[in-house]
């Protein structure tokens, strides 16, 4: 873990910590397997201070920390996640389950929604999202800013949905799992999985996020690749044959293939004419889950391809951040009986709010590169037109740099440092998306080597 890596640690601790923290206990809830040295994170605090990342209360020895919380906690709610209506829903599902009526799926209110003409979302609050949400520039590619926050992305969303489905991994046992490949000791290796699961199924969606659509190949690729290992081989990616029971809830969704099929592509014809990116990341949250379509996984799949419009319009996308089991729980099973969006609606509000806080605190602590990450895809093919037709030396650095002449004037110098710093770090793990194979590097490799 480099420095910078152990700097964002210690803001994102922070900002798990509801009330100011000292020093010292920061220290001790810090990972001591990576060495975070008090100097350092003292100067890391006092740095996040004058940016206006974090508070400082208190001198000396009873200074303590919090980071600041710009998030609007108001927004379409009131005492915590909840308003008075999702109360009122939720007090509904307290009775046993004895005293509540079966109830199956409703294909009268999935009709009743028109895309664009129906909202979950009011206008309002769709402003609202927007405004908080948005990163990009128009001429930014599809996946720009899902890039530039990608491994608070992993570690978050991996971290925050496997915890809703009942993972005891920590979110500091995550980050060394998805990064560094480290499970925790003690662990089931169902978690170890569940997690390893979530970091490809993200990693799909932000590779693939100029050519992401919502449709059911998308859909059961994101439910192949989160559940390869957790179900039996035939069931992953594949629509269910045979009936599920949903536990703490009276629900009984259909058993029949045949009536599973035709309403899944019901659900993603009618997501994919929603013009909103967030009332469309909603409506994916709600139907998948009320679906069930799939042998298991279903909420999972239904919370990252909530995340497909938000990664294709560079907008902060939905970590499911400070979410409670119990209450992700009710909101669910109030769609279930009720068919009633609200509960579920001010958890999304709730959550997103949070997410964008802290995702300008991530950002704003790395410095990213913005040149790096808006030509990102011109430098991709420079290099792989370089690798390919085998160019070194001085023919490559004139390559470069005629290239380098169809951007604008002020990015045409840090546009070839970036080039010329990728090709020298060159190896088989950063060929990802380059579309050659590892042969054509090695021999390319083998020509720089020798010249």
């Amino acid at each position: 873990m480099n420095f910078q890596d152990k700097k964002l640690a210690v803001l994102h601790q922070l900002s798990q910590e509801d009330e100011p923290i000292t020093l010292m206990a920061l220290l001790e809830k810090l990972d001591h397997d990576h060495g975070f040295i008090e100097r350092s994170v003292r100067r890391w605090l006092s740095e996040m201070v004058n940016e206006g990342l974090v508070e400082r209360f208190g001198k000396k020895r009873g200074t303590k920390y919090q980071v600041v919380k710009r998030a609007d906690r108001n927004a379409g709610t009131i005492n915590g996640c909840f308003g008075l209506e999702s109360k009122k829903t939720i007090e509904k599902l307290s009775r046993p389950l004895y005293e509540r009526s079966p109830v199956v799926y409703s294909d009268s209110w999935f009709e009743s929604y028109q895309p664009n003409a129906t909202f979950y979302i009011p206008e309002e609050l769709r402003r609202q999202l927007q405004k908080a949400g948005n990163r990009s520039k128009k001429e930014d590619p599809a996946g720009t800013y899902a890039h530039q926050i990608f491994n608070r992305l992993l570690i978050d969303l991996s971290y925050n949905s496997s915890r809703l489905e009942g993972n005891t991994y920590s979110l500091l046992d995550t980050q060394r799992l998805v990064l560094e490949g480290t499970g925790a000791e003690g662990k089931l290796d169902e978690e170890k999985v569940m997690i390893l699961n979530h970091k490809e199924a993200i990693r799909y969606l932000v590779d693939n996020a100029a050519r992401l659509e919502v449709k059911e190949e998308t859909i059961c690729t994101l439910h192949f690749l989160l559940a390869e290992g957790l179900l039996e081989p035939r069931y992953a990616g594949k629509i269910r044959d045979y009936g599920v029971r949903i536990g703490g809830s009276t629900y009984i969704p259909f058993e029949d293939k045949r009536q599973l099929q035709v309403r899944l592509t019901r659900i993603l014809e009618k997501a994919a004419l929603i013009e909103n990116a967030y009332e469309q990341s909603l409506f994916l949250l709600v139907h998948i889950t009320y679906l069930q379509a799939f042998a298991d996984v279903n909420k999972r799949t239904a919370r990252l391809s909530a995340n497909i419009p938000l990664i294709k319009s560079n907008v902060v996308p939905l970590s499911f951040n400070d979410v409670e089991r119990d209450d992700y729980t009710s909101a669910i099973i109030a769609i279930y009986e009720l068919q009633d969006i609200h509960p579920l609606l001010d958890l999304y509000l709730f959550s997103y709010m949070r997410t964008c806080s802290m995702y300008d605190s991530t950002i704003k602590a790395m410095g990213f590169d913005e040149i790096r990450v808006r030509y990102r895809q011109q430098r991709r093919a420079l290099i792989r037109e370089i690798i390919l037709n085998k160019l070194i030396g001085e023919p490559m650095r004139k390559y470069i740099s005629t290239q380098a002449l169809n951007l604008p004037e002020d990015v045409q110098k840090f546009f070839i440092e970036d080039a010329l710093e990728d090709l020298q770090e060159m190896d088989q793990s950063r060929i990802v998306g380059l579309g050659i194979t590892p042969d054509q590097l090695q021999s390319w490799l083998d020509i720089r080597n020798h010249f």
